[in-house]
C-alpha cells in the first residue's frame, strides 16, 4: 500500500516544456524526493481534453515517510518551490490517497 498526493496544475503553452522538465520523473522535484528512502515515484499526466491541465501523482511508502521527508528537507523543498514558481499559473493539491492492494 502506498500514499499518493495528487496535484493539479494549469500551465500556459509557453511554459509547457519547462514545466514538464521540472515536474517529470527526472526533474528537480523527483531528484529532491529521491533523497528520501520513502519516496517511490512521481507520475506526470497531461489532460487530453484540456492541454493546459497537468496532474502529478507523488507516491510514497507511507504518509509518515512523506512527513519525514518534509521535515528533513524543508529548506530545500521551499527553495525549489520558490525557484520554480511561475511555471504554472495555478497549482492545487487535490487530495491524498492510499493505493489498495
Amino acid at each position: 500500500m502506498s500514499y499518493c498526493i495528487i496535484w493539479e496544475f494549469s500551465v500556459s503553452k509557453s511554459q509547457r516544456t519547462a514545466f514538464e522538465a521540472a515536474y517529470g520523473p527526472n526533474g528537480p522535484w523527483a531528484l529532491l524526493f529521491r533523497k528520501s528512502e520513502g519516496f517511490l515515484n512521481v507520475e506526470l499526466l497531461r489532460s487530453c481534453d484540456r492541454p493546459d491541465i497537468y496532474f502529478t501523482i507523488d507516491r510514497w511508502i507511507s504518509e509518515q515517510a512523506f512527513r519525514d521527508f518534509r521535515r528533513d528537507h524543508s529548506v530545500e523543498y521551499e527553495a525549489l518551490d520558490r525557484r520554480l514558481d511561475g511555471l504554472a499559473s495555478r497549482e492545487t493539491r487535490l487530495d491524498t490517497f492510499t493505493e489498495q492492494p
